[in-house]
């Protein structure tokens, strides 16, 4: 049955959803690692790796910890994700010649990077809140964050619309690729996973693994620390690369690859359950 724009909508929020309630703890932890201080002449680094990491963090602020910052990704994921979905949804229709054309791995890619210029104007802000509250550990200085509404409204008050959405290039050169090999990965395992004469019709197990393998495929940049790169994007590579070489750029990429492919596994899954849900209870939406 061909997907309407509402179904996608809705049913890319849902996925959303149980995408951050599936990986925030290994974000947390991602966001930690990457924003840990330089350590001075003798000292050691405050995270040895991904697991001292969690270890410190619930030692230190209890399992709640690793869900730190996640008020503002779980509110802004339903729309992020149901526009994301949309936009590929959209993506598709322009190419298709009638609804039921098979699109190639090329145009699958084209989709998908659509959905992430979609997504941009909501990613970049909720992506920014999230990281300066995960950044915040307790008990390690001054809280300068109440919550996510604090954020903004501090943000705003520094520096107006344009400090919400620092890095909104950085955002696009990010997501917009991204998104193309995260739709493309997950519709070709989608099909190499069917079972003959059945094709695109997964199980839960296969539709989990298919979900998996597109997040990891999809993380392939690292996101560079907030805090003192007026110049932008730049500003940031030339800054890392002089001062902390070529590996500095995928700090915290274990977490990353360890979260991808639970959380979107998650996403996968919640968004072919809301499918066939709506499907049901909805057939002419």
């Amino acid at each position: 049955m061909p997907v309407s724009p509402a179904k996608d909508f809705l049913a890319g929020g849902f996925g959303g959803m149980c995408l951050v309630t599936a990986g925030h703890p290994l974000d947390t932890i991602k966001v930690r690692l990457q924003t840990q201080p330089t350590p001075k002449p003798g000292e050691q680094l405050l995270y040895k790796g991904t697991w001292d990491c969690a270890l410190k963090t619930v030692r230190n602020e209890g399992f709640f910890g690793l869900y730190k910052g996640m008020a503002a990704p779980l509110i802004g994921v339903t729309p992020m994700f149901a526009v994301c979905f949309l936009g590929f949804g959209i993506g598709k229709k322009l190419q298709q010649k009638t609804p039921d054309e098979k699109l190639t791995a090329v145009q699958l890619f084209n989709a998908g990077m659509l959905s992430g210029v979609f997504t941009t104007a909501i990613m970049t802000p909720g992506e920014r809140i999230k990281c300066l509250l995960q950044v915040q550990a307790a008990g390690t200085g001054p809280k300068l964050y109440k919550g996510p509404l604090d954020v903004v409204k501090v943000l705003y008050k520094e520096g107006g619309i344009r400090s919400i959405y620092k890095g909104t290039c950085a955002t696009l050169l990010r997501d917009v690729p991204a998104s193309g090999m995260y739709f493309m990965t997950y519709e070709w395992l989608k099909n190499v996973l069917s079972p003959p004469g059945k094709e695109g019709e997964l199980s839960p197990v296969r539709t989990l693994v298919a979900g998996g393998m597109a997040g990891m495929f999809n993380w392939l940049v690292a996101i560079a620390p907030e805090g003192k790169y007026p110049n932008g994007i730049r500003s940031v590579f030339v800054d890392i690369m002089k001062n902390e070489g070529p590996r500095a750029l995928f700090k915290g990429v274990a977490p990353v690859m360890i979260r991808a492919f639970p959380a979107n596994a998650a996403c996968f899954l919640g968004y072919e359950v809301a499918i066939k849900f709506l499907n049901y209870m909805a057939p002419n939406l």
